[in-house]
């Protein structure tokens, strides 16, 4: 007989395999907290599992990523993640991101209503009140060395990073060529994992 996880429906099978390919010293535990989900009504247990998978990649990214050296954090100081405009992760963010670290460093997660004091951002996970406002906002961090990420979820802006769900597993695409531009280099570990790549020019 097939455990509870194998009978889980399609939308609660969040990106495990990418996920585990991602080394790190602790684990995510998403499987778990899928699993758990379970005794709760199907789309709440599946808004809560996908967000639960993306809260985990995103600062697992920045493990993945070369910014350029004026933008490298001050001696001791921490990479910055930050959630500009609306935060539907919550806690599940900054529980995520204790758990990781670039080069050798932390990661702190702030908040931002709005673009204002998001100078010191290193990873910005973008999302406006409409589609509107979150191509507003990724155009105004265009000229910054700032890996965006953005959500489907949320309409089709799309950042360097762009979380979408296939086949009820989240994925993402990677603009490489974007990256590229602003001086940050992505992994080709990274590259590999993504559904799509739109790739820099030689």
């Amino acid at each position: 007989m097939r455990n509870a996880r194998d009978r889980r429906p399609a939308c609660l099978r969040v990106r495990e395999g990418i996920l585990s390919s991602l080394p790190t010293g602790r684990a995510l535990g998403v499987p778990l907290l899928a699993a758990a989900l379970l005794a709760t009504p199907a789309p709440a247990a599946a808004q809560a599992s996908e967000l639960a998978a993306k809260a985990a990649f995103i600062p697992r990214f920045g493990r993945y990523v070369s910014w350029p050296g004026a933008a490298q954090p001050g001696p001791r100081q921490p990479y910055v993640l930050c959630v500009v405009g609306r935060d539907p992760f919550g806690r599940s963010l900054d529980r995520a991101a204790a758990r990781q670290q670039i080069d050798g460093r932390g990661i702190v997660v702030q908040r931002f209503a709005s673009l204002e004091g998001t100078q010191g951002c290193h990873i910005a996970y973008v999302r406006g009140a409409t589609a509107p406002d979150t191509e507003r906002m990724l155009l105004a961090l265009r000229e910054r060395p700032v890996l965006t990420v953005t959500d489907s979820r949320a309409g089709p802006p799309r950042g360097i990073i762009h979380f979408t769900v296939a086949a009820g597993r989240v994925r993402f695409f990677i603009d490489e060529a974007e990256a590229s531009a602003r001086g940050i280099a992505i992994s080709s570990r990274l590259l590999a994992l993504a559904l799509g790549v739109r790739q820099r020019r030689p």
